[in-house]
């Protein structure tokens, strides 16, 4: 299917691309934020495709369930055995191919996660709008942040994840570009599907808190003033480093930045990536930025 690429100017960015509006009211966009939105167009007949394979494949829920197995293990290990000396967020300033990591030293251990198809799926809004035949639309989303509540889905793996990552004394934090304004509506849809309480401005962080708009990094900063976050996780590489959503960087500068040398032991060692084939950053490219030349080939005549 034909990748959509036109959207209105009112378009919501679920992965949180936007600036704080009004007080309950949808965020407004810039063209800039617009441009990382980019995804299928329903059919009358079917949702589009990477939804399928997101929300309604055995694929994807094997993929999230792997993640969070292996994260949960992963942050087990570390805290039982206290043998985490530095952060997993960057320092201020560092980028990831320059990485710094600050010490720890006795901060609590927390592990942060962002919050849309990381530890829930928004099936309900997800499934409207592709109903309506409509990519995103900002009026629905925010409604959706507001009382969405008891029909969002915690992704498959998370509730056993999360309780073994608390039960050896891990806070569990959401750093989520979901608006300031609806933060009730946040914290009851976490709660109700099952993955514990989270209060804002102290375990809920959310855009609006600082004023970085979209950029995660101020939050990320302010999470690790007060505690050592020893795994981050997330669907767009945004939640690990907004270096990662440069304005102007390539699909393949993109590709060889998150796969540099200097991170790569980084990934599934403090650093853990679900699965997103529905929107955001990486939805985007043409086929002379998805292809290789090298890879070329045609039947023979």
């Amino acid at each position: 299917m034909m990748r959509h690429v036109a959207f209105s100017l009112a378009a919501l960015c679920l992965a949180g691309c936007a600036t704080q509006g009004q007080q309950g009211a949808a965020p407004a966009l810039s063209k800039d934020a617009l441009a990382t939105q980019v995804g299928e167009k329903p059919t009358p007949t079917s949702p589009p495709t990477g939804q399928q394979w997101l929300y309604g494949s055995a694929e994807g829920s094997v993929a999230s369930t792997q993640v969070y197995k292996a994260m949960a293990q992963y942050v087990r290990a570390k805290a039982l055995n206290r043998s985490i000396k530095s952060q997993a967020v960057l320092s201020e300033g560092s980028t990831p191919d320059v990485p710094r990591f600050e010490s720890c030293g006795t901060k609590p251990l927390a592990a942060v996660f962002d919050a849309d198809e990381t530890l829930i799926w928004n099936v309900g809004a997800m499934r409207y709008m592709a109903e309506q035949g409509k990519d995103f639309d900002p009026a629905i989303w925010n409604e959706w942040e507001k009382s969405g509540a008891g029909k969002a889905l915690a992704m498959p793996g998370a509730v056993e994840a999360l309780k073994t990552m608390r039960d050896v004394g891990v806070t569990i934090i959401a750093n989520t570009n979901r608006t300031a304004a609806n933060a009730t509506g946040t914290q009851d849809a976490l709660r109700l599907a099952g993955l514990g309480e989270f209060k804002h401005k102290e375990t809920l962080y959310l855009m609006g808190d600082d004023a970085t708009g979209s950029s995660k990094d101020g939050r990320r900063a302010a999470i690790a003033a007060k505690y050592c976050v020893i795994a981050l996780a997330g669907d767009q590489l945004g939640d690990f480093a907004q270096a990662f959503n440069a304005k102007g960087l390539s699909v393949a500068e993109r590709r060889k930045l998150a796969n540099n040398p200097a991170i790569a032991d980084v990934w599934g060692n403090g650093w853990f990536l679900f699965s997103n084939p529905v929107y955001g950053p990486s939805i985007r490219g043409g086929y002379d930025e998805i292809f290789t030349p090298q890879g070329k080939w045609e039947p023979a005549k």
